[in-house]
Parts: C-alpha cells; structure tokens; sequence
C-alpha cells in the first residue's frame, strides 16, 4: 500500500470518555483513495482462505464487511445491539474497555459448519469480536478469522481471541 493510511486517520483525545484516545476513521471513509486501499489491504489478508460469509459487527464493521464479503465471493451477515434484527435471534453479553453491552445475530444466519470471517473496524480489548465468535460458534458455524483495520496492541484484544487468526490492517 503506498498511500499512509494512518495520515488519514483522526486521534480524538478524551472520547467517548476521559482518558480514552479514539481513532476516528471517518476521515479515512470520505477520502476515495484511502477507502479503496483499505478494501483492498483487506482483501490482501484473506485472499485465498474459504470464506462463506463476512460478518459485520455494528456499526462500523458494516461500512468494509460487504464489500470484504463481495470481493472474497461470500455473503455478508450483520451483527446487532439488542433489538435492531426482526426475526428469532441468539444473544451474546460482553465486557467493553469502558463498560457493557451485548450483540445479537438472527439464529437462522450462519449455517451449521459455515466458515465465517469477523470484520470490525477496529480491536481494542477484543470483546466484541470475542462475543460475535462465540455467536457464530453457538449457531453452528466455524471462525476462520478475524479482520480488523485498526488494532490497539497496548490493549492486548488479541490474546483474547488465540488461537485464532487475527489480522489488521494498521496498529497502534
């Protein structure tokens, strides 16, 4: 990649809480080179494994999970808060870095033995992704891997999820 995705990446100090440094993609989002070097740095990290669906974790796993899935020849699932999916659902509670929350995926989703790849924009602690494998896993699915454009390696979220592959796009 010889565009810097990190230039186009905004810190916002103190967000959403004091103490948390955020990483604001939406400046990567609206600059047109950076968007399709980050689809296509994407792709790169998973070309070639068997992938039969690329899960999005709400909300912003939704913005690079379909067009990941288009390109690797997948489906694409949507992983949701609480209460946003119509049909019957399996639940999963999980522990954030700055408090709690759960995800729900429709229990119809992922087929038993579906090889199923996690894609959120960023892993901080790792317990959004860790809770949306553990839905995968409960409806019968099997994780080939988690993709992320951010990581915070201070934060460790990958040692939450081996031995499982993890792959990212850029770290902090």
């Amino acid at each position: 990649m010889s565009l810097d995705l990190k230039t186009l990446i905004r810190e916002v100090p103190d967000f959403p809480k004091p103490g948390i440094n955020y990483f604001d993609i939406t400046t990567l989002l609206k600059h047109p080179q950076g968007l399709a070097a980050t689809i296509d740095g994407l792709t790169e990290l998973f070309e070639g494994q068997e992938v039969d669906q690329v899960i999005g974790i709400e909300s912003r796993g939704f913005i690079f999970a379909p067009s990941l899935a288009l390109r690797l020849g997948a489906g694409f699932i949507p992983v949701r808060k609480p209460g946003k999916l119509p049909a019957e659902v399996v639940k999963q509670e999980y522990a954030l870095e700055y408090g709690t929350d759960a995800l729900e995926l429709h229990a119809d989703a992922v087929s038993a033995g579906s090889r199923v790849l996690i894609v959120d924009d960023v892993i901080a602690t790792g317990g959004t992704a860790e809770a949306t494998g553990k839905l995968v896993k409960q409806c019968g699915g099997v994780v080939v891997g988690f993709g992320f454009v951010i990581e915070l390696t201070f934060l460790d979220g990958r040692a939450r999820l081996a031995p499982m592959k993890v792959k990212s796009l850029l770290t902090y």
